[in-house]
């Protein structure tokens, strides 16, 4: 059998993580990574063909699809998308889904198991089972340190892909990886987490800073030269920033700026979409991470449709307020509808004149970044090809 996954700008930490378990286990399948005009080199009747993506690529991804099952390819679908909409990717022309955790329920289908739809979401997989990366194939992607999320974000995935209890792998099982990567000169150390501090605590909230501590001390001694900690794709929830847990990562880290996730400065759309912390908290995370020295670098999300203009001028004046006290710089998105999440239903972000003329300003000072623009566009594609406009779908107010 051959295995191809369909390699995207996007998708290659969802690959890197499924090749790095597959031939750890040294299977006996032939593994590849695609572009799609090079599939068709492949025999249909021996070829399976693996898709991980998500919402906002489901146009070029039908067409594909379409294309592959006329020639008689079997299809595999993982990724954010398929966990959320398992019988869509079904219906639109794939052989098999996997949704949730993909470690195990991968080997399964490589031993020769057939079902539907393979359940990684009642079936969690312990992540010290499985490599974060594998130096001894030339494998690298930010070590996954925290899987699962405790919170409930109305606009977000992650808790219903990756359930609400947080996993987090051990510090010696990252640490000996590491050390295989820096044996193959690769000293730099990046992390996936949904939430930096929150690593090896219980919840997923309250910093364990000793275990923290252990983790970035470990990753130096043997040898890693550069630890990017608290920063894109390892940023940090309000609530768990500490001066303990900022003082301990200052000195190791070489990210000059922490990211963190505030999403709005209004009480009331924080409460609306389930944030689960205050606008005030967001404030005392930024003067913390301010005062150890840090750039506090701040999420938001634009143009959700039940915002007011009052929750607008809230969050434009807060805005203002962080940059001015603690030099703070912005990252900008547009609130996209996804499939799976309680916001699905509302409709595409709406960014107004007010929007394009406040973050416009922003950027043209230096101190706001992201792909906000082109979020715009891609919100109205996603609730388009998703179809977040049928009959069933809730409307704004009913989440």
């Amino acid at each position: 059998m051959y295995l191809l996954f369909r390699e995207t700008k996007t998708n290659w930490y969802s690959i890197a993580a499924l090749l790095s378990t597959l031939l750890s286990r040294g299977v006996k399948v032939f593994l590849k990574t695609v572009k799609f005009q090079d599939i068709q080199k492949f025999p249909p009747g021996e070829t399976v063909v693996a898709y991980s993506f998500m919402s906002f690529d489901l146009d070029w991804v039908k067409e594909e699809v379409r294309v592959l099952k006329e020639k008689g390819y079997t299809l595999i679908a993982g990724g954010p998308h398929a966990s959320a909409d398992p019988k869509g990717c079904l219906d639109m022309g794939f052989d098999h889904v996997f949704v949730g955790d993909g470690e195990e329920n991968i080997l399964r289908f490589v031993m020769g198991e057939r079902e539907e739809v393979f359940d990684g979401i009642t079936r969690r997989v312990d992540l010290n089972h499985y490599p974060p990366f594998l130096p001894s194939r030339n494998i690298y992607m930010p070590m996954e340190i925290t899987r699962g999320c405790p919170f409930d974000c109305a606009y977000c995935q992650t808790s219903q892909i990756a359930g609400k209890m947080v996993r987090h792998r051990d510090v010696d099982l990252l640490v000996h990886f590491a050390r295989l990567g820096v044996l193959r000169n690769r000293k730099i150390a990046r992390f996936i987490t949904p939430n930096a501090f929150g690593y090896g605590s219980k919840n997923g909230v309250t910093p364990n800073v000793e275990k923290i501590e252990e983790l970035l001390y470990g990753l130096k001694k043997v040898g890693v030269e550069e630890i990017y900690f608290g920063t894109f794709p390892s940023d940090v929830r309000p609530e768990s920033v500490t001066d303990e847990v900022l003082a301990v990562i200052k000195k190791y880290v070489k990210n000059k700026s922490i990211v963190v996730g505030a999403q709005s400065g209004s009480d009331r759309i924080l409460k609306l979409i389930n944030r689960g912390h205050t606008v005030e908290q967001v404030e005392e995370a930024v003067e913390k991470i301010a005062a150890h020295g840090f750039v506090p670098h701040v999420d938001f999300i634009f143009g959700f449709p039940f915002e007011t203009e009052e929750d607008l001028e809230q969050t434009f004046n807060f805005i203002v307020k962080i940059v001015q006290k603690y030099n703070a710089k912005v990252h900008a998105h547009t609130f996209m509808p996804l499939p799976g999440t309680k916001l699905f239903g509302v409709g595409p972000g709406r960014l107004t004149r007010e929007h394009y003329r406040f973050l416009g300003s922003l950027a043209s000072k230096g101190i706001l970044d992201g792909y906000w623009m082109k979020q715009a566009e891609l919100a109205r594609k996603v609730y388009e090809f998703a179809g977040g406009g049928g009959p069933d779908a809730p409307r704004s107010g009913e989440f």
